[in-house]
């Protein structure tokens, strides 16, 4: 179990997160901040719901978050999709919110609607994803977990998909929130120990549209809030530890209706030459820091060049050596930062592959 320096009394907490709720509903209502965080707080409800549409509409300080300047502060957080809540259970539930100004206009960091927008545009082409979350765990002093205070383990090599003490480092965090996940009801296909020691992955998908980033972002909500009860820290900074260590990222997964038809070779290939076309546009959404990790080593593309390739992880394109065999399927997109935001990037790689909309650019790196 992870070393905590966090006063939890789980004991005496469990007395009271049994006791009835005489009806009442807690929703806790998610939104992404202006630093690409997660903040939440909770609102009572009368009753049980059923549908994201029977809730009310809230507001927060944005200018404690990051959103909005303090003499005009109030944003409004509208709800996109509910999930059973992992924590309290019961009728409980997490909210996934956008984010509004009092104008009536998106904030500046609400990318959801614009990829939304995007989303169902190109409904005709059943656009699936599935994002590889790469993340690393670290002690209460800011260093990956299970690593000498102030030093480094051996070298790369037992650690991807390891088992065994001094392999693998808090896989009870990581078995936790896998479980939660399923809970939430979450489309989590799966995890692994990576590369680095204390580094992880969980996949999200295959969904279709806008769900993967609502998926997404709930998943990383309950990553931090479970690893806030083992008293660790979560890191998605892209190269968290500078030198001869691998990276994070968030490889991207895409399918389209027509990659999934025989002869859908075609439309990947198609796809691939029309990313390497808009290679900078994109590098600017994939997430911050993103430079430090794609340098052309630690199976990374170098973060200027353009390739892609069959069952090639140096490219900044993979195409599964299977989906090369069977002439259909999907490509990966190896080059999303591990801090990427989700609808950004799955919005961006809709608007090249098949056009954007007259009012939109989802190339800007700031609105």
């Amino acid at each position: 179990m992870a070393e905590s320096t966090t006063i939890s009394n789980t004991e005496n907490l469990m007395k009271y997160m049994k006791l009835d709720q005489r009806g009442a509903v807690l929703a806790e209502y998610i939104w992404i901040d202006g630093t690409n965080g997660v903040r939440t707080k909770t609102k009572t409800l009368s009753k049980p719901v059923k549908d994201y549409k029977e809730l009310p509409e809230w507001n927060f300080d944005g200018s404690s978050t990051g959103q909005a300047p303090g003499d005009n502060s109030d944003v409004y957080i509208r709800p996109v999709a509910i999930f059973p809540d992992p924590f309290r259970g019961g009728d409980n539930i997490l909210v996934m919110t956008e984010t509004w100004d009092p104008d009536g206009t998106p904030n500046k960091f609400n990318y959801r609607h614009e990829c939304e927008r995007l989303m169902e545009a190109n409904a005709k082409h059943e656009p699936w994803f599935g994002l590889e979350q790469e993340y690393t765990i670290l002690s209460a002093d800011g260093w990956p977990y299970g690593w000498p205070k102030g030093g480094y383990p051996a070298p790369q090599g037992p650690y991807y998909c390891g088992v065994g003490t001094g392999k693998v480092f808090c896989r009870d965090i990581v078995e936790a929130h896998y479980k939660a996940c399923l809970y939430a009801g979450i489309k989590i296909s799966g995890i692994n120990a990576e590369v680095m020691p204390s580094q992880w992955e969980f996949q999200v998908g295959p969904c279709e549209g806008i769900e993967l980033g609502d998926h997404l972002w709930v998943a990383r909500y309950l990553l931090y809030r479970v690893a806030e009860e083992f008293g660790a820290k979560i890191t998605i900074d892209p190269k968290p530890i500078k030198g001869d260590w691998n990276g994070t990222g968030l490889h991207t997964n895409v399918s389209t209706a027509e990659m999934r038809t025989e002869g859908g070779m075609k439309a990947i290939e198609d796809a691939c030459k029309k990313l390497g076309e808009r290679n900078e546009e994109h590098i600017l959404v994939y997430g911050e820091g993103n430079a430090e990790r794609m340098t052309g080593e630690h199976e990374t593309a170098s973060i200027d060049k353009f390739s892609y390739g069959v069952a090639n992880r140096g490219a900044s394109i993979r195409i599964p050596r299977q989906c090369a065999k069977e002439g259909k399927g999907y490509f990966e997109d190896r080059r999303p930062a591990s801090n990427g935001d989700p609808y950004r990037i799955t919005g961006i790689i809709m608007e090249t592959i098949f056009g954007g909309m007259e009012d939109l650019d989802l190339s800007k790196a700031e609105k």
